[in-house]
């Protein structure tokens, strides 16, 4: 049986730099066989010029606009088709990065590979890469589109860093954290960028030993009041040392998903359960959930429960409630 294919998001606020980073991933010096599907929003596939000599195994365009406005059924089907070559032998390809429209919401292109059994188990979802335009990003960071691609993403990526000064970059930078405290941010120099920090990142692996490093939870300058009013994508972390009650958590999350529905765009944890040896990781991408029993606790280890949400608008009071009152009685 194969191995599940890498997959890797690519996305990005219009102009933001996703095709000349792209260039740079395909043109490494690296060896590896990575197969593309792009997906443009305009009829005039500019992109695909752009890109033809770069070597990819095989650039597909989705058809007619972007994923999220098409549901992800156009997504899935050249998924399915790349698989269908690759068993036939007529592509040969072990990683597939899936480009996105500027104007495309990151969260139904990730769900494609959550909820068709064939996708699945064929393609491994390793993370979204989003880019951020170091001179636009402030006045474009209003946009709700941005502010969700950026909470999507297990990589921030700056750009045009060379355009910008360095007084805005350290505001913009401070400000993305506050938006997405779980993703690292990384500068690309015109495209350039060591591709260990884009390629297995297991951002969606469930058994990931570095959940939640200590820098997550490093603390924050405060922002202006009128930035963070703009603002409606917010990170939650939540650190409990006390254990939880395994059906009182599993409410907890059943409310979230029920009542915060799609403005609950990310979440993942790592789970002390009361009586339990084993630890219980958990993730999910709006309201598709998972949840797994990792390795056992070891002799010595803090048994501490740690959770990142990210999401829009969402009620940190009630939330942070909801938790406290999942802890299992002494």
């Amino acid at each position: 049986m194969r191995e599940p294919i890498p997959v890797t998001v690519l996305t990005g606020f219009l102009g933001a730099g996703k095709t000349t980073l792209l260039k740079h991933i395909l043109q490494a010096e690296h060896g590896l066989k990575i197969a593309v599907i792009e997906n443009e929003f305009s009829a005039l596939d500019v992109d695909g010029e752009l890109l033809e000599d770069a070597g990819a195994v095989q650039l597909m365009k989705v058809a007619n606009g972007c994923v999220c406005c098409t549901g992800s059924k156009d997504l899935a089907y050249a998924l399915t088709v790349l698989l269908e070559r690759l068993d036939s032998g007529e592509l040969d390809f072990e990683r597939l990065v899936v480009e996105c429209t500027g104007l495309a919401d990151p969260g139904p292109v990730a769900q494609t590979f959550f909820t068709d059994d064939l996708l699945r188990e064929r393609y491994l979802l390793d993370g979204v890469l989003t880019l951020v335009d170091a001179v636009h990003a402030s006045e474009q960071l209003s946009d709700p589109l941005l502010q969700a691609q950026i909470g999507f993403a297990d990589r921030l990526l700056l750009t045009k860093l060379d355009l910008a000064e360095p007084a805005a970059v350290e505001a913009l930078e401070n400000r993305l954290q506050r938006i997405n405290r779980r993703a690292p941010i990384r500068h690309v120099d015109h495209g350039r960028i060591e591709l260990a920090e884009l390629l297995d990142i297991r951002g969606f692996n469930l058994h990931d030993e570095d959940l939640a490093p200590p820098t997550l939870f490093r603390p924050l300058r405060p922002v202006s009041e009128a930035v963070s009013l703009t603002e409606r994508i917010q990170s939650i972390a939540i650190r409990e040392s006390r254990p939880y009650d395994q059906d009182k958590i599993g409410k907890v999350m059943e409310m979230l998903l029920d009542t915060l529905g799609c403005d609950l765009l990310r979440y993942k944890g790592l789970l002390n359960i009361a009586g339990e040896d084993r630890r219980l990781l958990f993730q999910g991408v709006q309201q598709i959930y998972a949840a797994d029993w990792e390795r056992d606790w070891l002799p010595g280890e803090e048994r501490e429960s740690r959770v990142v949400l990210i999401g829009m608008d969402l009620p940190e009071d009630r939330i942070r409630a909801a938790f406290e009152r999942a802890v299992a009685k002494a």
